[in-house]
């Protein structure tokens, strides 16, 4: 069994930054590939961004490549989510999720979920 609690969300003016945290609890972090996805109001919950058990594979959601940044630290328990040059339709709940295959955007492939955190973007 793994926990996940997401921190970092809040209130940030278009252009702005934010970077979430989300640390796991439990079973061997390290053995799970780490991924964000995000549910705003009103519409489908949204694959944003996925990262191997190394790190040394990442990959995003078109809508924010270039802008966000995945990362991990094993001996944390952490994966990060860096975003930049954010926008109003960024604007959701951003949760992290735990699952045992890299590369997939589906969330029914993942195990294991954050509460999530919010993350409003102004205009």
């Amino acid at each position: 069994q793994v926990q996940l609690v997401e921190s970092g969300g809040g209130l940030v003016q278009a252009g702005g930054s934010l970077r979430l945290s989300c640390l796991a609890f439990g079973r061997s972090f390290s053995s799970y590939a780490m991924g964000w996805f995000r549910k705003a109001p009103g519409k489908e919950r949204e694959f944003v961004a996925v990262i191997s058990w190394s790190g040394g594979s990442t990959d995003y959601a078109d809508s924010v490549k270039g802008r966000f940044t995945i990362s991990r630290d094993n001996a944390k328990n952490t994966v990060y989510l860096q975003m930049n040059s954010l926008k109003p339709e960024d604007t959701a709940v951003y949760h992290c999720a735990a699952g045992p295959r890299y590369g997939s955007s589906w969330s029914t492939d993942y195990d294991y979920w954050g509460q999530g955190t919010q993350v409003t973007v102004s205009s």
